[in-house]
């Protein structure tokens, strides 16, 4: 029996869906989920012009180092807990009896919510990118190219959104043979544009620019304090470094998930570390004009501040902006593929949940394709909810800014609790995986959970002023009206009969 197998056995869960995820499928999807582009290129513009170059370069550093301790304590819970539920399950199970029915409670629903808008992110990037494009292909915007209005970028939205769906629903050798095309891909294109993007560009700034620049832009952004510019302008570097969990959500799908789950985790962060601190890097290095950037009359409307940097590289170059469609091609394939995978993730924790009848319509949600063997249901769940998330994209102009913080808060604060229970818990009462840290468990999960807990924190502070409702980031009201009914339904009902994760065998004597 497969060693994952039997730990998923001894928790008191029967194999049902298929294990046959090897450890690079189960890293591709992880690395996909994490991915390369999607972070950082929406985010770059607002985080470069919050306080410059330097704040932006330096603290891709800063939250990487941390971003270590919160991914090696959440390694060694997994390895530990094998299970599809991951987080959920961890924080049920750590908590203890008294306390795990409401922590997983808690987790379940955070990280639920942080997935299904981890969709959203995607599939508004994913637009964006595509927007900018289209406006190329057709003629650049001084030259008379086609900006898709509100309604056509809603539709790319919800057109991204389904076919991420409809391809979930396939079985889970097509999702993960797109995600092995997924980590070639960005490894392949993301090393191409890195390298190439400085060669192209007739200037490179100077790396007294890139390291040690600060500058704030008040006039901009309403924001003339430095500590508060470079807060912001860090946003990007942690809203683009997690997501590394997607290994745990596929630990009962992977051979091995005990050592395998674990080595996918690290592995993630490691590579996008390097790859991502290389991307922003080769963008900054390649500014033409920095103050051209943000012009609504340039040749990408100001709307998109890395298309407006490969298109000065290429058409300074070459007098023609086709360099410039095919990298953005590459990072809306990124884009993609990411949506992919966090629907692929997604979907697993709806599954996971509505297995403990942890949501309303649990019948629904926890069935199996008879033939696919796949939680299809659950995917289109995650779908609809996902393009409901996008129709203010018609009235609102922050959307982007509040479906990232709802998706970082959600994704990001559900590792807070089982790796504070992890701190907390009396350590006969854990039973380690081949991954384990000893004595250094307190420590690195205090580091990890302080980390966690200031993320959640700047994701709620405005980001432009004076606030108005075009600035107004409207993911505090958003989550707190969201969890308040979640916590307002545990308290009324909930705690009365959810006991968190609910074993579907028996394990009697040791035997199964």
């Amino acid at each position: 029996m497969d060693s994952g197998e039997k730990r998923l056995n001894e928790l008191g869960y029967k194999q049902e869906l298929r294990r046959e995820m090897t450890l690079f499928k189960t890293l591709a999807i992880s690395f996909s989920t994490m991915t390369l582009f999607t972070g950082i290129t929406p985010l770059y513009g607002p985080s470069l012009l919050y306080a410059g170059p330097a704040s932006l370069v330096w603290g891709w550093v800063v939250v990487s180092f941390f971003t270590w301790f919160v991914g090696i304590a959440m390694a060694e819970i997994c390895s530990s807990f094998p299970t599809t539920g991951s987080l959920y399950f961890w924080a049920a199970h750590l908590a203890g009896p008294k306390w795990g029915p409401v922590a997983s409670w808690c987790c379940a629903w955070l990280e639920a919510i942080g997935l299904i808008a981890g969709i959203g992110t995607q599939a508004y990037a994913g637009s964006q990118a595509l927007q900018s494009i289209i406006l190329l292909s057709t003629g650049t915007n001084k030259d008379g190219g086609y900006f898709a209005p509100k309604w056509l970028f809603l539709c790319m939205y919800m057109g991204l959104t389904v076919i991420w769906a409809v391809l979930n629903t396939f079985a889970l050798e097509v999702i993960a043979f797109l995600d092995i095309i997924s980590i070639w891909w960005q490894v392949i294109g993301g090393t191409v544009l890195i390298i190439m993007l400085p060669l192209v560009a007739l200037t490179t700034q100077s790396a007294s620019y890139v390291f040690t620049h600060f500058e704030t832009a008040p006039d901009s952004t309403g924001i003339s304090s430095n500590v508060y510019a470079a807060i912001l302008s860090v946003l990007v570097s942690q809203y683009s470094l997690y997501g590394y969990d997607a290994a745990a959500h596929l630990t009962e799908e992977t051979k091995g998930a005990d050592k395998n789950g674990p080595i996918a985790i690290l592995s993630s962060i490691g590579i996008i570390s390097v790859f991502g601190w290389a991307y922003i890097l080769a963008l900054t290095f390649s500014i033409q004009d920095p103050s051209y950037l943000y012009d609504p009359t340039n040749e990408t409307k100001g709307a998109f501040v890395p298309a407006q940097i490969l298109y000065d590289a290429f058409h300074g170059r070459y007098h023609n902006s086709a360099g410039a469609i095919i990298f953005l091609f590459v990072i809306w394939g990124s884009y993609f593929f990411g949506g992919l995978s966090i629907t692929t993730s997604a979907a697993r924790v709806v599954y996971a949940l509505s297995r403990d009848k942890g949501i309303p319509f649990s019948f629904i949600w926890r069935k199996i394709h008879p033939k696919h063997k796949v939680p299809s249901n659950a995917v289109w769940l995650c779908a609809a909810i996902c393009i409901l998330l996008g129709l203010p994209i018609l009235k609102v102009n922050v959307v982007f800014t509040a479906i990232t913080s709802v998706c970082t808060i959600g994704w990001v604060g559900g590792y807070a609790v089982p790796i504070f229970a992890r701190m907390v818990m009396k350590e006969k009462n854990f039973k380690p995986g081949p991954f384990y840290l000893g004595r250094l468990r307190r420590p690195v999960c205090l580091v990890a959970f302080l980390w966690i807990c200031y993320t959640c924190s700047v994701f709620l502070l405005p980001t432009y002023y004076p606030i108005s409702w075009d600035t107004f980031n409207y993911a505090p009201v958003a989550l707190g009206v969201v969890l308040g009914i979640v916590m307002l339904w545990w308290v009324l009902d909930a705690r009365k009969w959810f006991k968190g994760p609910v074993r579907n065998i028996d394990i009697q004597n040791g035997k199964v």
